[in-house]
């Protein structure tokens, strides 16, 4: 025989744990939107598992408001524990449990939907999560029957602490952000950057890039950082604070003549007013720098997506930074986001020191921490190896390729960091085979030709994802795989580092198999 009793103690359990999964699922979100988690942050399962503790909150408080209504003793209506004062016992208390369940379900339909919600309307209701914690503290505190008990006061304390301090991180890390500058270890961009003709035309947690929606900019300057660099600074079209961004971050421009292309942002994170960039005028140019350099002047508009980011600076005692032409960009970032007493070297290598971006200044600001590489002045080859191995530091390298595989013969992997702005070459590849894609969120079974992309598969199929270089490098098009082994052909990350993340960049990958779901 079931004891009477039974629906008053699972009105109690699911309630408390209802709360506690509530608490988490809070934190855990300002944990990721602060990027606290960055190192880890990406399309995998630190967003599931954020979505499933919202999810398992709300079966919790439904078996709640079930159980009330079965327990022998409060005998509650359907319309008391669905309507606000809609009961005598406890009616306030009630009432605020309620509007939480409410506010809760809106926060979680909000995030199924973000693809398709606005992004400050999302933000907004997303928001009210800290209110929800708020409302349903004080509905336990004051409906419980448990009030009193010694056990009950612990879980409270406990959770109500927790909360605290999601709020506290919350407020703190958005005011560093928005505030005064500050020095931090911090992530980097494994884009194109800016060297030479950067790709054409992100995402994700497929990178969640939340700033990949287009926006309209204005060119407030332009200046030359070298005698064949030009500097540029964009603005929003009628003012306002810009998506907060890290060293290494790149933006893309659409230019009118229809192509895109991406550059690094090297000005100080700190300053969310502005963007700046630099564009190196190459030789061999398919249209974008020289149109930039020829065409693009104060007052003009352009359309912008990003920040966009994916090569870590790792937390270090010391690093070695090493910079081939216009590779100087984002090395910039990262060395003006290190803390003063950060033991780093940067080696800036190119033709000469007037067509070296920014030389003069690094050299001003950071003396004999840079040593300066010219063509011009040095006859004899640099020996990298011997310099890297003067240093137990992290190797940091941006560059043209032939730069990097030299550094890269000569570094221990493990130590080894860099920026890839052209696809390594991949030998031994197999001819392309037609496969099959499930889209496990559109719902969608995708067939894919041999001479067709995944990606162009995707877009023609209206499956929600941006492609931005389109050979493998900036990893715009970053994308989870839940079944399937990918065959990866890009140059974003490390192969091995692809698999155990679980995502691809289907521009240029394919798939070992003629099967392949996706989460998207």
């Amino acid at each position: 025989m079931i004891s009477p009793h039974i629906w008053w103690y699972i009105a109690r359990a699911s309630g408390i744990i209802a709360w506690a999964l509530m608490t988490v699922s809070v934190l855990w979100g300002t944990l990721l939107s602060t990027r606290v988690l960055r190192k880890f942050d990406n399309p995998s399962w630190l967003q599931d598992l954020h979505r499933y503790l919202g999810g398992m909150s709300i079966i919790m408080l439904l078996a709640h408001m079930v159980s009330l209504m079965l327990d022998g003793f409060l005998h509650m209506s359907l319309r008391a524990v669905l309507v606000p004062f809609a009961t005598d016992y406890r009616a306030l208390p009630v009432a605020l449990g309620i509007v939480a369940f409410y506010l809760l379900i809106a926060v979680q339909g909000s995030s199924l939907l973000m693809r398709w919600l606005p992004r400050r309307f999302w933000k907004a209701v997303h928001y009210s999560s800290y209110l929800v914690v708020i409302l349903v503290s004080f509905h336990a505190g004051f409906a419980g029957t448990d009030v009193g008990a010694l056990w009950y006061r612990a879980v409270a304390f406990t959770l109500i602490g927790t909360s605290a301090i999601a709020v506290m991180l919350r407020v703190i890390w958005g005011t560093r952000v928005a505030g005064t500058p500050r020095a931090e270890v911090v992530v980097a961009s494994a884009a194109p950057a800016s060297y030479g003709e950067p790709a054409e035309v992100v995402p994700g947690l497929g990178t969640l890039s939340l700033g990949m929606t287009p926006r309209t900019m204005v060119v407030a300057s332009t200046h030359w950082v070298s005698d064949e660099v030009l500097g540029i600074r964009l603005v929003a079209l009628g003012g306002g604070t810009l998506p907060s961004w890290h060293p290494g971050a790149h933006i893309t421009l659409t230019l009118p003549i229809g192509l895109q292309r991406q550059y690094s942002l090297c000005g100080d994170p700190a300053d969310r007013l502005h963007f700046d960039i630099a564009v190196l005028r190459t030789v061999e140019s398919t249209g974008g720098s020289w149109w930039i350099h020829d065409n693009l002047r104060p007052g003009m508009t352009i359309e912008v997506s990003g920040p966009l980011n994916h090569f870590e600076l790792e937390p270090a005692f010391s690093y070695l930074f090493i910079a081939g032409g216009i590779g100087i960009t984002p090395i910039k970032a990262m060395i003006e986001s290190l803390p003063e007493r950060r033991e780093w070297r940067l080696v800036y290598i190119g033709r000469s020191r007037d067509a070296m971006a920014f030389c003069a200044e690094l050299l001003s600001r950071y003396g004999d921490r840079v040593w300066i590489q010219a063509s011009d002045e040095n006859d004899g080859k640099l020996d990298l190896g011997a310099l890297i191995d003067m240093t137990s530091g992290e190797v940091y390298c941006c560059g043209p390729e032939g730069l990097m595989a030299t550094v890269a013969e000569v570094t221990p992997p493990s130590r080894f960091h860099f920026e890839r702005f052209e696809p390594i070459v991949r030998l031994g590849i197999s001819a392309a085979e037609p496969l099959h894609i499930t889209c496990r969120k559109s719902r969608k079974e995708i067939s894919v030709a041999a001479d067709q992309s995944i990606l162009e598969a995707l877009e023609l199929n209206g499956v929600p994802i941006m492609g931005s270089c389109r050979k493998g490098v900036c990893g715009t098009c970053e994308v989870r795989v839940t079944e399937g082994s990918p065959e990866h052909l890009d140059s974003v990350i490390d192969d091995a580092e692809k698999d155990r993340l679980g995502i691809m960049y289907p521009c240029v990958s394919r798939a070992r198999g003629s099967l392949l779901v996706l989460d998207v």
